[in-house]
């Protein structure tokens, strides 16, 4: 007699491309790949809701519970593939502003180049699937932590990152925005991709028609996760108020070319300070204590050009009060540039120049700098003619922006650089007790100022300091600690808003815990990626089969 031996394949196991050796059954079976296309898409949809100008801040995790249901069981390149559409279709329309006035190429390249991170994302997803197989409740911490290690990777390479799109910016008027106070956009992150996570262990549930009690047990933590910043209290300023005014001057026009027309865009901004004072002389507005100007307000160096520091001159002594003007300036170097935030004082000696400014520390790739740019500029100017309009490179500041200006202590942040955790969190550890964003969405549109100012409302949460976005064509407006947008303005439109402020001096658990969040995130979800490693490649122990013989 002959002993035949046979092999039971483990759960797990895998095949070319990852694939599972054997068709895994229930809820985690892959879908037909039909469907799972439909929810890519779907899923793509779902996130781009969540985001202004739509504000449907609950799809975000539906969005990410359709992601993973159409990954889940998968090989990994069609994880990579279902990931990359999903990615398209959120982000073609997300930063469809990109492509208003530097053609279409640009826009499709930096869209499918975020894209690719979340084919990376369904990639991984459907590289944990076994082990979630294996223990279900993996799953939808899985999904979360994910999530936070794609958006950590995002926010910071190539180049410094490009953290549009993050999930934490589409819950301005969520309940989880409160969670920004105690662990900053990447908490904020975690808790919508772990109600999303709920939401898909119950859709699998329910595909696999087994069990409708976990189904609803998973919903209903879904739901507690998205709730939970009720219940949690806010840091909100404690200190002396302040008045301040926001100038919006607008542009002659919109787009690329406003700049040959900068001057013009100075008088704008001068000429809208002059009224306020002039309203302030006769009683109809409140002596502000410190005026905002918005980003490239003067794109005329007014340190080497006497007129435009004459016309700042007189705006300041008109309003008798120190101006934030956001300047281009003109070197150090030949080629060069500097995106500058200037404390104009109001009693500045005639021929003096300011002794305070912010120098903007993250600049734009491929719009403030090329980088590499003997090899980049040839191509890109084969890509879009606007690429020769990009002839200096903008020169990074070193240090935080915390300006004096009067009894305030404030913090300069310039346009993009609000989406950068470590930009804001620098600025307010430097001491300090309001934060000011300048930008300039005259190149843009209003989608991508409302955008901004969603990310505005997460940083006055996640820092306890009332804050304020000033922009030369809209929108601006003012945001208290607590998230809520005040007096915001029109978008291409003139508008000057006054409004008093409190100063804040404390931190919130999330200021003083930093990055550290994001870390210990980031590496359970590489600890979660090793362990889905080996659970793929286990193999079970030989197994004897006694009930099979044969002579020999």
């Amino acid at each position: 007699m002959v002993t035949v031996q046979t092999l039971a394949p483990a759960d797990g196991a895998t095949g070319p491309d990852g694939a599972p050796s054997s068709a895994p059954t229930g809820a985690g079976a892959p879908l037909r790949l039909p469907v799972a296309l439909a929810l890519a898409v779907a899923a793509g949809l779902a996130l781009l809701a969540a985001f202004p100008l739509y504000g449907l801040w609950w799809t975000a995790p539906i969005g990410v519970a359709l992601l993973a249901v159409a990954v889940r069981g998968r090989r990994l390149r069609a994880g990579f593939g279902l990931g990359l559409i999903t990615g398209a279709v959120f982000f073609g329309p997300l930063l469809a502003w990109t492509n208003l006035h530097v053609g279409y190429a640009p826009w499709i390249l930096l869209t499918l180049f975020q894209a690719t991170y979340l084919g990376l994302l369904g990639l991984a997803l459907a590289w944990v699937s076994p082990l979630a197989r294996r223990r279900p409740w993996v799953w939808p911490s899985a999904i979360a932590l994910l999530w936070v290690a794609q958006e950590a990777l995002r926010d910071r390479a190539p180049f410094g990152g490009f953290p549009w799109g993050r999930l934490a910016f589409s819950q301005a008027d969520a309940p989880t925005l409160a969670l920004a106070g105690y662990g900053g956009a990447p908490l904020v992150t975690f808790a919508v991709a772990a109600a999303g996570g709920l939401l898909a262990y119950a859709l699998g549930e329910l595909i696999a028609a087994r069990a409708w009690t976990r189904a609803a047990a998973a919903t209903a933590g879904a739901l507690a996760v998205t709730l939970l910043g009720l219940v949690l209290p806010a840091t909100t300023p404690d200190g002396p108020t302040v008045t301040v005014a926001v100038v919006q001057g607008n542009v002659p026009r919109l787009g690329l070319d406003f700049n040959a027309q900068r001057q013009a865009v100075l008088n704008n901004h001068v000429a809208a300070t002059m009224e306020l004072a002039e309203q302030v002389r006769t009683g109809q507005a409140k002596q502000p204590d410190l005026v905002v100007w918005p980003e490239n307000a003067s794109d005329i160096d007014p340190l080497r050009n006497p007129s435009a520091a004459d016309a700042i001159n007189t705006a300041a002594r008109a309003i008798n009060a120190p101006i934030l003007v956001g300047a281009v300036l003109s070197g150090p170097e030949p080629g060069q540039s500097r995106n500058a935030g200037l404390v104009w004082p109001a009693d500045l000696a005639p021929g003096a120049q300011p002794e305070q400014m912010y120098l903007k520390q993250h600049p734009v790739p491929f719009a403030e700098y090329l980088p590499l740019r003997p090899i980049v500029e040839p191509i890109a100017q084969a890509i879009t003619n606007q690429a020769k309009l990009l002839r200096t490179d903008f020169v990074a500041g070193t240090a935080p922006g915390v300006l004096t200006m009067g009894p305030a202590k404030v913090g300069d942040v310039i346009c993009f650089e609000v989406a950068y955790d470590d930009v804001v969190r620098d600025t307010v550890l430097a001491g300090a007790q309001l934060l000011a964003v300048q930008t300039n969405n005259a190149t843009f549109d209003e989608s991508e100022a409302m955008q901004q100012m969603a990310m505005v409302r997460l940083r006055a949460v996640e820092h306890g300091r009332d804050s304020l976005m000033a922009s030369t064509v809209g929108v601006s407006g003012f945001v208290t600690a607590d998230g809520n947008v005040h007096d915001a303005s029109g978008f291409n439109t003139a508008a000057v808003l006054v409004r008093d402020l409190h100063l804040g001096s404390g931190t919130t658990p999330a200021t003083n815990a930093g990055p550290w969040p994001e870390y210990l995130l980031t590496l359970a979800a590489l600890a979660l990626l090793i362990a889905a490693g080996v659970a793929r490649r286990r193999r079970a122990a030989p197994v004897e089969d006694t009930g099979q013989a044969v002579s020999a």
